[in-house]
Formats: structure tokens, C-alpha cells, sequence
């Protein structure tokens, strides 16, 4: 399996873990709150609203389109810290912590 193929697994793993919990929301926030320039939008948007938002899609259209990957990143420090004692924190960071181990290897 490919690195595209194995992060598309993980954000379906991803968005599903936040549906199951309840933090999957039908409408988007407003665009101004989208357009933060701060990391992790921590200023406009919640960390649930961020993966579901901005996270999720972005990675999905570079999986979509086989556009480079990018070479290392963590999310699931904020992602825990942010998602204490809420409602399937434990499994959505653990999502997150697969992705980060994903881009931690030297797999492509």
C-alpha cells in the first residue's frame, strides 16, 4: 500500500472516530473563522472543527490528486491536549498519533 493510499485510510479512520463521538458537523463555520493564519486556527476553531475543516480536507486533496505529502508533521500533541476529557478523546488521538508515526517513517 502506498503512503497516499495508507493516509487516505486514516483520515476515513479519522473522520469516522469523530462521527462516532459527535464532533462531525453538518454545516462549516464561517469563513472568516477558516481563514486563520494561526496554527491549528487555535484562535477560531476548536480542535474537532480543525480536523474536520481544515486538516482533513487538505490532506484528503493531496491524497486525491497524488500531490506530494508533506515530509513530517505532529498534530497529536495538540490533538490530546486539546481533546482531554471529551467525549472519545483517547480514540481520535490515537488517530492522530497513527498519522503523525506515518509521517514520522521514512515510508513513501
Amino acid at each position: 500500500m502506498s503512503k497516499h493510499q495508507k493516509v487516505g485510510v486514516l483520515l476515513l479512520q479519522l473522520k469516522t472516530v469523530l462521527e462516532q463521538h459527535g464532533h462531525w458537523q453538518d454545516e462549516a463555520p464561517a469563513d472568516d473563522k477558516l481563514a486563520s493564519s494561526e496554527p491549528f486556527a487555535i484562535d477560531t476553531l476548536s480542535c474537532t472543527e480543525w480536523l474536520q475543516w481544515i486538516f482533513i480536507p487538505k490532506m484528503q486533496f493531496l491524497v486525491d490528486h497524488q500531490f506530494p505529502l508533506p515530509t513530517s508533521f505532529s498534530i497529536s500533541p495538540y490533538v490530546e491536549e486539546a481533546l482531554k476529557g471529551t467525549d472519545g478523546h483517547l480514540e481520535i488521538t490515537q488517530v492522530s498519533t497513527d498519522i503523525d508515526a506515518l509521517f514520522s517513517s521514512d515510508t513513501q
